[in-house]
């Protein structure tokens, strides 16, 4: 019984302090108050009519009004931050009505959010919410941090996508720590289409397809979805235009079928013509960025009502031919993804038009593959060839804000030697600087002053890839690339899977500077590893041999006659000292043009 009773009161009490812990005092924070852009999604930040609007102010003016109402919906709009906080709490206030016959609250005006470990994983968070005139979502028992350091990880919250925020408050426990992180400074990916592509039905606005392909590319995505009115305008195609995109995705046939009565807004011929306008305006102003154009997905009862299949069907028909025309003109970087990539099906659609989860699902999966090979970012199977940002280093530099400097760097001077690595290239020396240089002297030796370091603290080949996905060999010429990377994912990885990241990492480079020498580094030995890291270079150097690219392997100057490293070289059997950087550097330097 005592035993009992003692269980009682110490479940008593530990639940009282959980309450406690979750009900503490909060410290709100507003992103209009923000010093810099905040909200993702946006491709005005400066010309808008109200703070979560997605056309600029001067578009009222410029589109139909049914469109302009619609740009109010704050579709595809996402805020990031970090925190360590046990409670994220978010409560703001919408337009309209909560949510609609086919679509429920959490997705039409509710809010989605997501956490990315300091590994870089991807992970959902589950919160309470209330709708009334103020809607709050409670996120309650978060782990304040990960196994790296105690000042939290990213946070990515996702707005409504058939509602207009009015005003928007993120609440974190007093004395925790919180940072509102700046829109991304990629190009994003720009979808325009429909009531589809705005995300009905979606359960919750992560669940929309342009916010699902987002996610899988992790790049910065503009939602330009318009219920019922996504017609390929020129209005919109003119102010679509005016974003520097990666790449543009056209899916606007659903709002463009064509029927037999004539009762449609937009015969054959105007369809066709809305096409060939849009590409072609497009091309004009902005002849690099790729464009996708997408067939109509079909209907749920497509088999069963023939009227309804006849409308698709004529529509991509119309699309095939306006397809071909544009390319027999010799537009380049055009791309149509057929109706069966999307694999829609009696189970993917709530009303026999608009996708459930998993018919948004399927529309990612369907553009994903096609989106990566225009924009030359494959991805595998495992972690090695799977594109991944990372935060496991904190408290002596911040990696979002390295990648951040050296795309600043590379535009105002393009550097004419690049080297790529981990922490031992990062605190050898060179510009950018680390948080320490501990040979600096042999860096300006070997490279030379006006080479660029890329290295960062921490990074694994996953890392670097995503690197190169995201701008860090893009926009210049470069006459010498240097790589040594893998060493951070020996206790993670077998040799086949690092050997598969270096394929793609080796392929990726070579893609956006053909006209470099690239040289890949063995992996560096290191304490009790020295055997492995030798039968893995030479893999390296049979992989550098068939990608025709040039192999070197300057760590063996730190092994001793018995394969052994020389621990005198080394401040912990991994990085090496000042004397270590010096023999290293020698032995780079006769390759150095």
């Amino acid at each position: 019984m005592k035993i009992r009773i003692s269980a009682l009161l110490f479940l008593c009490f530990f639940c009282h302090q959980l309450s406690f812990a979750q009900s503490g005092k909060l410290n709100w924070w507003n992103p209009q108050t923000a010093a810099f852009p905040v909200v993702e999604g946006q491709a005005w930040p400066k010309e808008l009519k109200n703070p979560y609007d997605r056309f600029p102010a001067r578009a009222e003016k410029q589109v139909r009004k049914q469109v302009w109402d619609l740009s109010s919906q704050s579709a595809g709009l996402m805020i990031r931050f970090r925190a360590n906080s046990p409670q994220i709490k978010i409560r703001y206030t919408v337009g309209g009505k909560h949510g609609m016959p086919h679509m429920p609250p959490t997705g039409a005006s509710g809010v989605d959010l997501y956490t990315i470990s300091s590994d870089g994983e991807l992970q959902w968070c589950t919160g309470k919410y209330a709708f009334g005139d103020t809607i709050t979502f409670d996120f309650n028992g978060l782990r304040p941090n990960d196994n790296y350091h105690k000042l939290g990880r990213e946070y990515r919250l996702f707005l409504p996508l058939y509602n207009s925020v009015k005003w928007l408050e993120i609440g974190t426990q007093e004395g925790s720590v919180f940072t509102p992180l700046a829109v991304r400074p990629e190009k994003p990916v720009v979808v325009y289409g429909t009531s589809i592509a705005q995300g009905a039905c979606a359960s919750r606005p992560g669940m929309a397809w342009p916010a699902i392909l987002g996610r899988k590319l992790d790049h910065q995505t503009i939602n330009l979805g318009f219920s019922g009115n996504g017609r390929l305008e020129k209005e919109v195609i003119d102010l679509i235009s005016e974003i520097d995109a990666k790449i543009y995705v056209l899916d606007c046939l659903p709002n463009m079928i064509v029927k037999a009565d004539g009762s449609t807004q937009v015969t054959a011929e105007e369809v066709r013509s809305r096409i060939l306008n849009s590409v072609r305006n497009l091309k004009q102003k902005r002849p690099a960025v790729p464009i996708v154009l997408a067939e109509h997905a079909g209907y749920t009862d497509g088999d069963v009502n023939s009227e309804r299949k006849g409308f698709y069907l004529e529509t991509n028909r119309i699309l095939r031919d306006a397809f071909a025309q544009l390319k027999s003109e010799g537009i380049q970087e055009l791309y149509l993804i057929p109706k069966d990539d999307f694999k829609q099906d009696l189970e993917t659609m709530v009303d026999g038009t608009h996708p459930t989860d998993l018919g948004m699902m399927r529309y990612a999966e369907g553009y994903e593959p096609h989106i990566r090979k225009i924009l030359h970012e494959k991805s595998g199977e495992v972690s090695t060839t799977q594109p991944v940002t990372q935060l496991r280093e904190l408290n002596n530099y911040d990696w979002e804000s390295r990648h951040k400097e050296i795309l600043e760097l590379n535009k105002k001077s393009a550097p004419s030697a690049i080297v790529i690595g981990n922490s031992i290239t990062h605190f050898w020396g060179g510009f950018p600087k680390g948080p320490r240089a501990t040979g600096e002297e042999s860096w300006n030796s070997t490279f030379g002053k006006s080479a660029r370091n890329l290295g960062y603290g921490w990074d694994r080949v996953e890392n670097v890839l995503w690197r190169i996905y995201n701008g860090e060999l893009d926009g210049f010429s470069c006459k010498q690339i240097f790589i040594n990377i893998g060493t951070n994912n020996l206790h993670l990885n077998t040799d086949d899977e690092i050997v598969e990241g270096w394929k793609l990492l080796i392929e990726a480079i070579k893609n956006r500077q053909p006209a470099a020498i690239i040289t890949m580094f063995g992996i560096y030995p290191r304490r009790q590893q020295e055997e492995r890291v030798a039968s893995l270079n030479k893999r390296l150097a049979q992989l550098t041999g068939e990608a025709d690219i040039n192999y070197l392997d300057p760590g063996k100057v730190f092994l001793q006659t018995d394969g052994k490293i020389d621990e005198s070289l080394f401040s912990d059997g991994l990085h090496p000292n000042a004397k270590g950087y010096s023999l290293l550097g020698n032995a780079i330097k006769p390759f150095v043009k």
